[in-house]
């Protein structure tokens, strides 16, 4: 047994010195790493969209409201909860921006950081 561990060693070793090396090729990460930054842009705008019609929603209804509790309270659950989400969806931007630029770093792309429109 201990023979065929050495043989597979040995076998190991000798194509691992003779193989070259093969690196990524880093044309192929950047085109991917623009398509999820595209992505992302898309996918905040979208968020910040939502957010705000939430926000006219709950203002609309706290107005409206006419001293009911009941509406009162579940407009400012709807503006808090909006604010929350918007909120995440900052964070979410703020991190993926921060990944693409180590990301790029170590792949050694030359993308610019994720911008909003």
């Amino acid at each position: 047994m201990s023979k065929k561990i050495a043989i597979f060693t040995v076998a190991t070793l000798a194509f691992l010195t003779i193989t070259s090396p093969a690196f990524a090729d880093t044309a192929g990460v950047s085109q991917i790493q623009t398509f999820i930054q595209d992505v992302i842009q898309v996918l905040v705008t979208l968020a910040g969209l939502v957010a705000v019609a939430f926000f006219v929603w709950g203002g609309f209804g706290y107005i409206t409201s006419s001293g009911n509790p009941e509406a009162l309270d579940k407009s400012k659950k709807t503006i808090m909860y909006s604010a929350i989400g918007l909120a995440i969806v900052l964070g979410a931007f703020v991190l993926t921006s921060i990944v693409s630029q180590i990301a790029g770093t170590a792949f050694g792309t030359t993308t610019t950081a994720v911008t909003a429109h």
